[in-house]
């Protein structure tokens, strides 16, 4: 631990002198290092750091996540640098649906309203009717008219449990996370076994076999609230796994359990406090958003805050 901490402790301070000068704000997903979560003026989930960051009076953004949710920064602070340690850090779930294919979809149901999970790229949300998240989909879905068919893009796991829960019948792309869903059900059983006392709670991203042997269901904010206030001591939590951290430092006295020992994003795992300082000191990598698609795209997301 001392090593770690004569590793970290100049990059940090430099980091530090770097966000003052920059006039920088750090956004830190949830699922980030916990070395990166600590450096962060703002840890949470993406849509609710970008909204946030948008209120500051920052020059500067460095997100610390994946391109999709710099970008959403980048949509809702147009006026702001938007900056990303490593711009290798992508999504396989919002890669899964190329502009091209959501047309083709959207063709082949042309009355069709279109629900888009904001785990999505830019141009995605900007050709969607509406943005939705993990938790607030069902409110969403729920909101429009039954005789309106819903394409919902691009995860089929976050569709197929938003479908049940407010008893519609959805279009779905079959996108999905591999993080979530390399947690299997063999998985929740053999940690039940082990915890016996444990609750469990996984993210809606997760197959609907594992979210079966779930006492809830939430997202990243959720699962944080549902970790809050239950009365057990003991959480396996089914989300990726950088999310362990945070749990554990804001609840020292329960303990947490992941659910699977694979539930790592490699993606995430890219950010590193080396690469923050080096983004802030050259001022790399710059993410932009044309202007006509950020403001379609931000049109779908004010009409989901509208509605939640």
């Amino acid at each position: 631990m001392s090593g770690m901490t004569t590793r970290t402790e100049p990059v940090v301070e430099r980091i530090n002198e770097l966000r003052t000068k920059r006039q920088a704000v750090i956004l830190v997903h949830n699922y980030q290092r916990g070395e990166i979560q600590d450096i962060g003026d703002l840890v949470g989930d993406s849509l609710e750091l970008s909204r946030k960051a948008a209120r500051t009076d920052a020059k500067v953004i460095l997100f610390c996540g994946v391109h999709f949710m710099a970008e959403t920064a980048k949509i809702l602070s147009p006026e702001k640098m938007v900056l990303m340690p490593d711009p290798n850090a992508g999504c396989p779930m919002a890669n899964m649906l190329t502009l091209r294919e959501l047309k083709n979809k959207k063709a082949e149901h042309p009355e069709a309203l279109v629900v888009c999970y904001v785990n999505s790229a830019a141009e995605i949300k900007a050709e969607s009717d509406i943005c939705c998240t993990s938790a607030n989909a069902d409110k969403i879905v729920a909101s429009i008219p039954e005789h309106k068919e819903i394409i919902f893009i691009p995860d089929k796991s976050l569709g197929d449990y938003v479908a049940r829960k407010v008893g519609r019948e959805l279009i779905l792309w079959p996108g999905f996370c591999p993080t979530h869903h390399r947690i299997l059900r063999e998985h929740i059983l053999q940690q039940k076994k082990a915890h016996p006392a444990a609750k469990v709670i996984v993210h809606p991203e997760c197959t609907r076999d594992v979210i079966g042997l779930a006492d809830a269901v939430g997202s990243t904010s959720q699962i944080l609230r549902f970790a809050r206030e239950t009365a057990a001591n003991e959480v396996i939590v089914g989300t990726e796994n950088g999310m362990l951290y945070r749990l554990a430092k804001e609840n020292p006295d329960k303990k947490f359990y992941p659910a699977s020992p694979v539930a790592d994003c490699p993606n995430m795992r890219l950010n590193t406090l080396e690469k923050v300082f080096w983004s802030l000191e050259d001022m790399v990598y710059e993410i932009t958003v044309p202007e006509d698609v950020a403001a379609r795209a931000r049109g779908a997301i004010e009409r989901m805050l509208e509605l939640s």
